[in-house]
């Protein structure tokens, strides 16, 4: 089996399951009323799994260029779509679930609450700049908008950033968790930053020094 063979059947549905088991959790948990069960506040519950989820799925679509940078397996590439778009369907639930179960529909009190509470117009903020980058994924978009497609897709830095930032408002206490996501992702970022001063000082010419 070639490796694109391997990937195709292989690693993406292995990925895809992956990516899928936390919704399939949640789900359980919603009926279970055993060990899986959601607990004594399941919305709150449901609420920050789909975010947690959310966040992790960005920040590990944001680790497959250093991967492939130092493995050299370049077709880890194939799986970075499948991961942003599965980060982007559990902002969705996070926010859907907010918006349904938590605030029963009320379009006037989730709008009242992303103006007056911060860490929602942040946490939205995120939502909306993910929904460009969902539209455009496919290899049709790409081609239509060539380089502009990788400007606009650097938007998940950013949207990764207020991720974290939502996370941290929302947290009331312990602050450790979301300081260790900002860790990783000032690690994701400083590599990024290396790396490419590194590819600039490799293709730089050489200075010659001038005769005396």
């Amino acid at each position: 089996m070639n490796v694109t063979a391997a990937y195709r059947y292989g690693i993406k549905p292995l990925t895809f399951a992956a990516c899928a088991t936390p919704a399939a959790l949640m789900l359980l948990g919603a009926f279970d009323r055993g060990p899986m069960n959601l607990g004594a506040d399941p919305v709150n519950r449901l609420i920050h799994a789909c975010g947690i989820t959310a966040l992790n799925l960005l920040l590990i679509t944001l680790l497959v260029t250093p991967l492939r940078q130092i493995t050299g397996m370049n077709h880890l590439i194939r799986v970075r779509r499948m991961l942003g778009l599965f980060a982007f369907f559990y902002a969705l639930m996070h926010f859907t679930v907010y918006l349904w179960l938590d605030q029963g529909l009320d379009l006037k009190a989730v709008a009242a609450d992303i103006l007056k509470r911060p860490y929602i117009t942040v946490g939205f903020t995120a939502l909306l700049m993910l929904i460009p980058l969902a539209v455009t994924s496919t290899n049709a978009m790409m081609r239509k908008l060539g380089r502009r497609w990788q400007k606009l897709h650097r938007l998940i830095y950013v949207l990764t950033a207020l991720g974290i930032w939502h996370f941290y408002w929302q947290v009331k206490k312990d602050i450790r968790e979301p300081l260790l996501y900002l860790g990783m992702f000032l690690v994701l970022m400083g590599w990024r930053l290396w790396h490419r001063q590194r590819i600039k000082a490799k293709s730089a010419p050489a200075t010659v020094p001038e005769r005396t």
